[in-house]
C-alpha cells in the first residue's frame, strides 16, 4: 500500500474528503427533510377524524355526530398521546384596509398546544388563554396582508350549520410566525367563541390525534373506523401525500447522495490500482513464476484496494460525525437564504443529523465500491504472463 506514499496518500485523501462531504451533505439533507416532516406532522397530526364527506365538500353542516363518544374513547385509550377536537369554518376575514380568505379553527387552547405546539410559534402578543375578548391568532404573513397588529379588530364572515352567512368580530390576541404556507390562511380562536355562531349546540368537524411511540398508527386508525362507523379516520400519509413523500425521501436520500460520490471515487480507486499494477508488473510476474497461484494474486490486489478504501472511509466518517454533532448542537445558520427557504416551508436554522444505522449502510456501500473497483485491476494482474512480465 505504501510503496508509493504520494499516490496512496492522494487516494486516501480523496476518499476521506469524498466520504466526509457525502456524509455531511446527507446529514444536512436529513435535517431539511426532518424539519419539514416534523412541521407537517404537527400540522396534520398522526390521525384525523372527520365526517365521511367533510374533506370533499367542507360544509359546516358536516360535523362529527359521535364527537363526545369519540373523545371519551380517546381519553381512556393507552395508545393515544394527546388529541384536539376542533370546530372549523372557511370564510373571509376583513380588516379596515384589506380582506382575505381564511380557515378558522376553533380550539381548546391547552389541547391544541399539546398537538401542534402553536404557543411556541408566537412572535407577538399572547396565546388564546389570555383575557382578551374574542381572541384570535393569525399568522405573520396574514397580519402583513391585513395590516393588522395585536389588538386590531377583525371581522370574519362564514357559513353556519344551516348554510346561512354569519359574521363575528374578533380581536387579534397574538401573531404566530412559521414558514408554513398555511400561515397566510389559518387562524385560531377559542371553541367557546366560535361555537355559538356555527350551531345551537357544540359541534366538532375534526379531531386530530397523536399516537404514542411504539403503537401502530395504521392499526389504530382502522380501530377507529370500525368502532365509529359514521366517521372517517385517516392517517398522516393518507391526509398528506407530501408528508409521505418526505418520509420516503428521508429514508433514501443518504444512500442516493453517497452512491453518486462513491461512483466518482470508484474511478479514482480503479485508476490508482491500475497504475500500481503497471509499476509492479515484474514483481507480479516473479510471484506467479515461483508458484503463487492467480487466485492469491487476485485477492492480494482486492485486499490492498479494500484496506486503503476502508481506512479512508473510517477517517472520513469520523470527521463528518464530529462536524455533524457540532452543527446539530449549534444549528446550521442558513439565514442568507431565509426568504427562499420560507417559501418552501423551512426555517433559517437547520439541525443536521444522521442516524447511527446510516453509518453502517455507508460502510457497506464503501466496502462494495472498493471491491468492485478492484476487480478490473486484479483481473489485469492475473492476465499477466510470468515469462513476459519478468523480462519487463
Amino acid at each position: 500500500m505504501w510503496r508509493n506514499p504520494g499516490r496512496s496518500g492522494v487516494l486516501l485523501a480523496a476518499i476521506i474528503a469524498g466520504v466526509w462531504a457525502g456524509v455531511t451533505v446527507s446529514a444536512v439533507s436529513n435535517g431539511f427533510i426532518d424539519q419539514r416532516f416534523e412541521r407537517l406532522v404537527n400540522e396534520v397530526s398522526h390521525i384525523q377524524m372527520h365526517h365521511p364527506e367533510y374533506r370533499a365538500d367542507r360544509e359546516t353542516s358536516m360535523f362529527i355526530r359521535q364527537a363526545d363518544h369519540i373523545k371519551q374513547f380517546l381519553e381512556i385509550n393507552g395508545s393515544v398521546e394527546t388529541f384536539s377536537a376542533r370546530a372549523l369554518a372557511d370564510g373571509i376575514i376583513q380588516s379596515p384596509v384589506s380582506s382575505s380568505g381564511v380557515m378558522v379553527r376553533g380550539i381548546d387552547p391547552a389541547r391544541e398546544d399539546s398537538v401542534t405546539g402553536i404557543r411556541n410559534l408566537l412572535s407577538d402578543g399572547e396565546y388564546l388563554d389570555s383575557d382578551v375578548r374574542n381572541p384570535l391568532l393569525i399568522g405573520q404573513k396574514l397580519a402583513e396582508k391585513l395590516h393588522a397588529d395585536v389588538g386590531t379588530r377583525l371581522v370574519i364572515t362564514f357559513q353556519n350549520s344551516e348554510n346561512e352567512l354569519t359574521s363575528a368580530a374578533f380581536n387579534v390576541a397574538g401573531i404566530y410566525s412559521t414558514p408554513s404556507p398555511l400561515a397566510e390562511r389559518l387562524v385560531y380562536t377559542r371553541l367557546e367563541n366560535l361555537q355559538p355562531h356555527l350551531h345551537e349546540t357544540p359541534i366538532y368537524h375534526e379531531i386530530a390525534i397523536l399516537i404514542k411511540n411504539g403503537f401502530s398508527i395504521e392499526e389504530f386508525a382502522e380501530t377507529l373506523n370500525q368502532t365509529f362507523a359514521d366517521t372517517e379516520a385517516l392517517t398522516w400519509h393518507e391526509l398528506s401525500p407530501e408528508l409521505r413523500l418526505y418520509a420516503d425521501i428521508g429514508n433514501q436520500a443518504t444512500y442516493y447522495i453517497m452512491i453518486v460520490i462513491l461512483l466518482a471515487l470508484a474511478f479514482g480507486i480503479l485508476n490508482t490500482m491500475l497504475m500500481a499494477i503497471f509499476e509492479r508488473t515484474r514483481e507480479l510476474g516473479m510471484l506467479m513464476a515461483v508458484g503463487m497461484n492467480r487466485i492469491k494474486v487476485f485477492l492480494m490486489i482486492c485486499v490492498e484496494s479494500f484496506l486503503i478504501t476502508m481506512t479512508g472511509a473510517v477517517l472520513g466518517m469520523a470527521l463528518s460525525a464530529l462536524l455533524i454533532r457540532y452543527l446539530y448542537l449549534t444549528g446550521l445558520d442558513m439565514s442568507a437564504f431565509s426568504e427562499g427557504l420560507a417559501e418552501f416551508g423551512y426555517d433559517a436554522v437547520i439541525n443536521p443529523y444522521l442516524p447511527a444505522e446510516s453509518f453502517l449502510g455507508i460502510t457497506l456501500l464503501v466496502a462494495v465500491t472498493a471491491i468492485l473497483a478492484s476487480v478490473y485491476p486484479a483481473y489485469k494482474a492475473i492476465r499477466l504472463q510470468p515469462a513476459e512480465a519478468v523480462r519487463e
